[in-house]
């Protein structure tokens, strides 16, 4: 009786590893088979708990994005640069349309101080009401900067979309064959068997997840920096309600000014030549008087010479 009852749970345990491995060869080309069902069903409604990733994105094209069809699964994010010269206003205003949206302030930074902040909001908003609020957000302030971008994940929700439906049938066999297990040996191997592949079903599900926070909201970078305020430019008491007589007196008193800085000038220039003009000045003045002397006994001597060469 004991060999009997050892054949059969070796007859049962080999019964167990057969049909383990037909579900694994099952699990993996069942997918293959169900992938068209399944992508079309994630197109028009991914599979999400909370359902949110079976409404289409929705939202408008930005600025320099080509709209696509509702059916499609869109991730828009965008980078919006201006410049105020009360930034604190206009953050105030930015969470006041985010929240009005029905979106929310995933992060926020402000540098500088009193009076001179600059900073950065990342806000995400539904995906439904992007381009309008983006709209909103670039009236707040003089726009230096803004950049929009889309992104197509229509194909990707379907791809995981399919993988989940898969993993999770794949896990509903497992777990019956657990019901069925009738030996430890069995039962030990199966729970080994079931945790690897709920891991599995959990990594895919994170990602569906993820992918439908993209889809349904949209990200946008907001990036405020202080515009400092120009001073006008205010006349000089002097000049203010100057009538004919003051133009006049005014151009006397520039012309008077005038005069008297260029005599200053050539005093200062006769001054710092005055010890050259000492030093060269009388040598030049006894070489002059020694040529004036020597010219009229020249010019007498030429006459003389005349009166003799004709004699």
């Amino acid at each position: 009786m004991r060999g009997g009852r050892t054949r059969a749970g070796a007859l049962g345990a080999v019964v167990a590893a057969a049909v383990l491995l037909v579900g694994g060869c099952s699990a993996a080309g069942g997918g293959g088979s169900s992938a068209g069902a399944a992508k079309n069903d994630a197109v028009a409604a991914p599979a999400e708990p909370g359902g949110a990733a079976a409404q289409p994105s929705g939202g408008p094209a930005a600025a320099g994005v080509t709209p696509v069809a509702d059916s499609r699964l869109i991730a828009y994010t965008a980078q919006l640069t201006l410049r105020s010269r009360d930034v604190p206003q206009v953050f105030a205003k930015a969470r006041e349309l985010a929240t009005a949206s029905g979106g929310y302030v995933g992060a926020e930074s402000v540098y500088g101080g009193p009076g001179s902040e600059s900073g950065q909001l990342t806000l995400k908003v539904p995906s439904a009401g992007y381009q309008q609020t983006l709209d909103r957000l670039a009236a707040l302030g003089e726009v230096l900067s803004r950049k929009s971008q889309a992104d197509d994940l229509t194909q990707q929700v379907a791809d995981v979309a399919s993988r989940v439906q898969t993993q999770q049938a794949s896990v509903d066999r497992v777990r019956a064959l657990m019901a069925q297990a009738a030996s430890l040996s069995e039962i030990t191997s199966l729970e080994a068997e079931l945790s690897r592949r709920e891991a599995d079903l959990e990594s895919l599900q994170k990602q569906q997840k993820e992918l439908s926070a993209r889809t349904s909201y949209s990200t946008v970078t907001l990036e405020v920096q202080h515009e400092a305020a120009t001073p006008s430019a205010t006349p000089a008491p002097g000049e203010r309600n100057q009538g004919f007589g003051d133009s006049v007196g005014s151009a006397l008193g520039g012309g008077w000014h005038v005069l008297v800085t260029i005599v200053r000038a050539l005093a200062v220039a006769l001054a710092a030549a005055a010890p050259f003009l000492l030093l060269l000045g009388v040598p030049a003045a006894l070489a002059y008087r020694y040529r004036r002397r020597r010219r009229p006994a020249a010019v007498r001597a030429e006459p003389e010479q005349a009166g003799d060469a004709e004699d």
